[in-house]
């Protein structure tokens, strides 16, 4: 737990809220990272109080040879029967580009310390019309039926020498949480550009709409302010078709501070009356998530 605090996701308990994150150690000698996921848990009436850390992360890297034997990022968790279950991105290397991710599929019978993952190979891999890099899971329940919404590769672009990744948002469904039927089509239009990135598809029920906070970016040059991560929103009533009005997503980056180059990764949860956000700032989260809170009510749904 050296570096980073990535993709907040929560999960709540009667006295406090877990959020699960993900961070890493040290990089290598060769400058390479791995990735493990973890866990704070805060003060339930005051979300800003920490009350405790994982001393551990809550999965292991994955065996030799396996999709995630380099990293476990980004996780979303949900209750499921007597279990909690963690969908993740699991990460491995490769040689023409950094990485390829895939997803993942994790239980916890210990009210969510650790988690076992339910096999080796991961529960969305990268197909026919998804060639690479299916990560940023977000696991939601509506209607009795579980919904994955999550990003999916488009194109590699090669930027200064480098080769970066262009994804945009997908769903499928699913009965069991673990076949899965992909609606094979992106989500969110763009407004950037035709390369326009889009990651962390966060969806909740309230006042009669579903509602979409995600986040966006330009394909070259957004380690920096003015072409970095922004967030984004959009409102559905039937989950498959989306308008997007980034105007109403209500945040922006700070003058000064943290977030103040860029902010990705949203997180919605609703807490006892009161809606608020987790996020992460400059860097994709290098210097850590923070918490937003929604100034007006919203009465949220199943």
């Amino acid at each position: 737990m050296r570096e980073f605090a990535q993709a907040p996701a929560s999960l709540l308990f009667d006295d406090f809220v877990r959020i699960y994150f993900s961070c890493r150690p040290p990089a290598d000698a060769a400058g390479q990272y791995v990735s493990y996921s973890a866990y704070v848990d805060l003060d339930r009436a005051d979300p800003t109080r920490v009350l405790r850390v994982a001393d551990d992360p809550i999965l292991t890297l994955g065996e030799l040879g396996t999709f995630d034997e380099f990293g476990t990022y980004p996780v979303s968790v949900i209750r499921h029967h007597n279990t909690i279950r963690a969908y993740y991105g699991g990460w491995t290397r490769c040689v023409s580009v950094p990485f390829n991710v895939a997803i993942g599929c994790a239980e916890s019978t210990d009210d969510g310390l650790t988690f076992h993952r339910l096999g080796p190979g991961p529960v969305i891999p990268y197909s026919l019309n998804e060639p690479f890099v299916m990560s940023g899971p977000k696991i939601r329940r509506f209607n009795d039926l579980y919904y994955l919404f999550y990003i999916a590769g488009t194109s590699w672009k090669v930027v200064e020498g480098r080769p970066e990744p262009v994804y945009r948002i997908r769903m499928a469904t699913s009965i069991d949480g673990l076949s899965w039927t992909k609606l094979n089509r992106n989500l969110i239009e763009t407004v950037l550009e035709n390369d326009e990135a889009q990651a962390s598809p966060d969806v909740f029920f309230a006042d009669g709409s579903y509602h979409m906070f995600f986040c966006y970016r330009y394909s070259e040059g957004y380690r920096s302010h003015a072409r970095g991560y922004r967030i984004g929103y959009a409102h559905s009533t039937d989950l498959t078709a989306w308008t997007r009005d980034d105007a109403r997503a209500g945040i922006d980056v700070s003058q000064t501070g943290w977030d103040s180059e860029m902010i990705s990764y949203p997180h919605v949860f609703h807490l006892d009356g009161t809606t608020y956000m987790a996020y992460l700032g400059n860097g994709v989260g290098r210097e850590g998530f923070g918490l937003a809170r929604l100034k007006t009510a919203l009465t949220w749904g199943a």
